[in-house]
C-alpha cells in the first residue's frame, strides 16, 4: 500500500476498487460465498459486482471482510488503514471522525473493525523456542484518580503481556490478574523449552517450572538487569510504555468490553515495527479477510 497520503487510492474509489481487488484476489477473482472461480464481473450500474457461476450469488470485494455491508467508500476505509497503521499512539475516533468527514458513530465502529483486521492479522503460533527468551509481565491501564471528579479509585483494567527478545508481542486483557487466569495464557502463547523471565511476582512461581528455564528481576529491591544485562523485563516495559501513552495522549479511556482488541492493534504495530507504514497497512488488509464484526455485537459489548 502506499506511503503518502496522496496517493490517488486514497481519494479515488476506482483506484480504491483496483487496488483492494488487486490485494484480495491478485487478478482472479473468487466468489465471497463459496469460494467457487466461476465467477463473472457484471457490467453496467453494477460497478464492483461479480455473480457467482455455481451459486449465483452476487458479491462484491467487501463480501466476507470487515468491510462487508459497509456504506463508507473504499477509498475512506483505505486511509482510515494507514493512519491507525502509521499513528504509533493510535488514531481516536473522533479524529477519525474529523480526518474522514464521517460521524462519529461510523468512525468508532470503523476502528474497531479495523481492529479484528489487526487482530487477524496477528503472528501465528508460540513465542519463543529453544534458546529463546520471553519476557512476562502485567500493568494496569486507566485514568489517575486525581484526574475525577470526586477522587474515587479509578477503574484500573489489568493486561498481560509476552514478548519475546527482538521477536513478536503478545498481550491480553485478563479479568483478575491470578496464577489460575496467567497460567493458560503462558502454556498456550509461550514455547516451553523457552527462557521465562518475569519479575517476582508469586503469580509465575509455579507456571515458571514449566518452562525451560526461569529467571526474575526482583524490581521491589531495586533489581532490574541481572547476569550482564541478559535478564530483565525491559523488553515488554518498553511494549507497555507504549501502550499506555496511547491511553494517556489518544484514547483516554478503553471500554474494557473493548480492550482486547486496543491489545491487539498495539501488538499489531510492534510486531511489523521494521515495516514501513505502507507494507503495515497492507497486512491490516489482509487481516480483514474472512473476518466481521457487526455494530450490533460490538454496541452490545460496550453496553
Amino acid at each position: 500500500m502506499a506511503t503518502n497520503i496522496t496517493d490517488p487510492i486514497f481519494h479515488d474509489e476506482a483506484k480504491a476498487l483496483a487496488h483492494i481487488e488487486a490485494s484480495r484476489w491478485n487478478s482472479t477473482p473468487h466468489c465471497g460465498h463459496c469460494g467457487s472461480l466461476k465467477v463473472r464481473r457484471l457490467a453496467g450500474k453494477m460497478v464492483g459486482y461479480f455473480q457467482c457461476n455455481d451459486c449465483r450469488e452476487k458479491f462484491t470485494i467487501r463480501t466476507g471482510t470487515i468491510m462487508e455491508r459497509s456504506h463508507i467508500p473504499l477509498h475512506k476505509w483505505l486511509l482510515a488503514m494507514h493512519l491507525m497503521a502509521a499513528s504509533k499512539k493510535g488514531m481516536s475516533a473522533k479524529q477519525m471522525e474529523r480526518m474522514l468527514g464521517v460521524t462519529y458513530k461510523s468512525a468508532w465502529f470503523l476502528c474497531h473493525r479495523i481492529r479484528e483486521a489487526m487482530e487477524g492479522a496477528a503472528p501465528q503460533g508460540p513465542l519463543g523456542g529453544p534458546g529463546e527468551i520471553v519476557e512476562a509481565d502485567e500493568t494496569y491501564v486507566g485514568g489517575k484518580a486525581k484526574n475525577r471528579a470526586f477522587r474515587a479509585p479509578a477503574p484500573k483494567k489489568p493486561v498481560v503481556a509476552l514478548v519475546q527478545h527482538e521477536g513478536n508481542v503478545k498481550s491480553f486483557h485478563v479479568a483478575n490478574v491470578t496464577a489460575k487466569n496467567v497460567r493458560p495464557l503462558l502454556v498456550a502463547h509461550v514455547d516451553r523449552s523457552s527462557h521465562l523471565i518475569t519479575d517476582e511476582s508469586p503469580i509465575y512461581t509455579r507456571v515458571g517450572r514449566e518452562f525451560a528455564a526461569h529467571s526474575t528481576v526482583n524490581h521491589s529491591a531495586g533489581q532490574y538487569v541481572t547476569h550482564g544485562g541478559l535478564k530483565h523485563t525491559n523488553t515488554v516495559e518498553g511494549f507497555f510504555s507504549i501502550f499506555k501513552r496511547g491511553v494517556i495522549g489518544t484514547y483516554h479511556h478503553m471500554s474494557e468490553a473493548h480492550l482486547g482488541r486496543y491489545c491487539a492493534e498495539f501488538d499489531l504495530r510492534y510486531n511489523t515495527r521494521s515495516m514501513t507504514d505502507g507494507e503495515r497497512a497492507a497486512v491490516i488488509l489482509k487481516g480483514g479477510e474472512g473476518r466481521r464484526l457487526t455494530y450490533r455485537r460490538a454496541d452490545k459489548l460496550a453496553a
